[in-house]
């Protein structure tokens, strides 16, 4: 018999995010990913250049966990717990998809129009790498954090600002998938 992997269900899933913020909160930690940023800046000695950077980023070291704990996970996620079934798209989808240039659609998650290496390593997809990179710092650092910080530890602590950073996350990503995407490609 062969076993299929199936994702949690949102009755799993959501009470273990829950279950970890609420620890968060009860020590006093937020999480959230451009966070490491910082401290990774600071670790490499950008504090003796610029204020921002000037923290006692040795607090900050149990947060670098959780990056690491991303990579492997998504590694393990990826390589060993991925069910490699085709992706049920509507057709319109499927339409939309082609006329951007996409092929094999639905046969897998990760598009190679998108995540390989060539893609990665022509002149366009560094420049997307770099403009991306650029605008997602700049916006970060702009709206006082990251996706994960807002709409996970800014929600869950009830913070008006988050909310306004995760609907302007939203819209924004509207934008970019409705007007800029299909100019890029």
């Amino acid at each position: 018999m062969e076993y299929v992997l199936k994702p949690w269900p949102w009755y799993i899933s959501g009470p273990c995010i829950a279950i970890v913020m609420f620890l968060l909160l009860y020590f006093g930690r937020t999480f959230g990913m451009s966070s490491n940023l910082k401290t990774i800046c600071a670790i490499g000695g950008a504090g003796k250049k610029v204020e921002f950077f000037k923290f006692d980023w040795k607090s900050q070291t149990w947060n670098l966990v959780v990056v690491l704990g991303a990579i492997i996970g998504g590694f393990i996620a990826h390589n060993y717990l991925s069910n490699p079934i085709n992706i049920d798209l509507s057709q319109n989808t499927i339409e939309d998809l082609k006329t951007l240039g996409f092929e094999n659609i639905g046969q897998s998650l990760l598009p190679l129009e998108l995540f390989s290496w060539n893609a990665v390593f022509s002149l366009k997809g560094l420049l997307i790498l770099v403009i991306g990179g650029f605008l997602v710092g700049f916006g970060t650092r702009y709206a006082s954090g990251c996706t994960s910080g807002h709409a996970i530890t800014g929600l869950s602590s009830l913070q008006l600002p988050s909310l306004i950073a995760v609907i302007g996350f939203f819209i924004g990503g509207l934008i970019m998938v409705h007007f800029i995407y299909p100019i890029l490609f």
